[in-house]
């Protein structure tokens, strides 16, 4: 608690601050992810349903088209990023022992940026043919 001498509004100490003190900017970030994965669930649902019973040849001739490979290399990095926000969203909730939370923090990170950079290099790998 602050006292008597603190020039700051009660409003002016918590405004924008969670519990984690980015509570606010942790939503937002999670919402505008969401808002990104709705708008390219139906492109991306068409190029899945495009690459059924293709061989890697035809996939890769599908997947080799820029816009195409755009469509999914921003859905794969909007989906990383809301699942890394929720789970740690979560974790900052439920988990009270700061050294196992500072561990599943970490390993969230990592485990999403893996899954992300997994998804991408077979999009590019893909893509290109090779």
């Amino acid at each position: 608690m602050s006292g008597p001498s603190s020039l700051r509004t009660p409003l002016a100490r918590v405004r924008n601050l969670g519990s984690s003190h980015s509570g606010t900017q942790d939503f937002w970030r999670q919402r505008l992810t969401a808002v990104a994965m709705a708008l390219l669930i139906v492109p991306v649902v068409v190029i899945v349903l495009m690459l059924l019973g293709r061989n890697q040849a035809g996939a890769a001739q599908i997947l080799g088209q820029l816009p195409i490979a755009i469509i999914l290399l921003l859905f794969i990095l909007a989906s990383a990023w809301h699942m890394k926000i929720g789970m740690q969203i979560v974790i900052e909730d439920y988990v009270h022992s700061e050294k196992m939370k500072l561990a599943l923090v970490m390993a969230n990170n990592f485990f999403c940026i893996a899954v992300a950079l997994a998804s991408i290099y077979a999009i590019l790998k893909l893509s290109s043919g090779v």
